[in-house]
């Protein structure tokens, strides 16, 4: 699929900070989105081994999740680890596996954060600005922010907060288990991102299309 390239990814710490400032006024996150016109999802995560990083994007089917398309791609890791700039990591490896998919996702899910970031620019935001479609993050950690425990029951959620102002939710996406943290990215609003986000994860804790992209990027040999 075409993406939107909105920079070149060489850049250092300092300055990608400063592209993430600039870049935050474009995220829209006032788009509810009507699940009855979704009809393919995409699962979204990036795997590092040995200083190579694979990324992985996973298409199923809208709303039984059935697998429809998986793409991989691969290069040595361009960026340093550096809390908050998950994107200037990924980002280019997301860019040529995202140049590979045949089927046009209605909605993506990363496996990252939307605005539940320090500048407001996670993963699933700074690359929802490259692909132009609606945009979810999913973080199996928090990155910034607090929140009350949610509820033990699966859909039990809690506001999570930062500097006064509701980056997301933490989310119970199965009874017991740890939640997730949600946020929107691009394109779509918090409401939508809970709603599409339990509606693909029918058993385990992380959204199937996660679930599937984190174990194809998981191949790297």
């Amino acid at each position: 699929m075409q993406l939107h390239r909105r920079h070149d990814w060489n850049l250092t710490p300092r300055d990608a900070i400063a592209l993430q400032q600039r870049l935050r006024g474009d995220v829209i996150l006032d788009r509810p989105l009507d699940l009855t016109a979704i009809r393919l999802v995409a699962g979204v995560d990036v795997s590092v081994r040995n200083n190579v990083s694979q990324a992985a994007v996973v298409v199923v089917s809208f709303p039984d999740l059935t697998h429809v398309e998986t793409v991989l791609a691969h290069m040595p890791t361009p960026f340093p680890y550096v809390p908050g700039l998950l994107s200037f990591r990924e980002g280019p490896v997301l860019e040529e596996a995202f140049g590979k998919l045949r089927h046009r996702p209605d909605v993506f899910i990363f496996d990252g954060m939307g605005i539940a970031h320090p500048r407001r620019l996670g993963i699933a935001s700074h690359m929802g600005l490259w692909l132009d479609f609606p945009t979810i993050g999913c973080g199996k950690t928090r990155l910034c922010g607090q929140h009350d425990e949610p509820g033990r029951e699966k859909g039990n959620a809690a506001p999570l907060v930062d500097k006064g102002e509701t980056i997301g939710v933490a989310l119970r996406t199965r009874a017991g288990t740890k939640p997730v943290y949600i946020s929107p990215g691009h394109l779509c609003d918090l409401a939508s991102a809970v709603e599409i986000t339990l509606a693909c994860t029918p058993k385990f804790r992380l959204p199937e299309p996660i679930r599937l992209a984190h174990n194809a990027a998981g191949t790297l040999s």
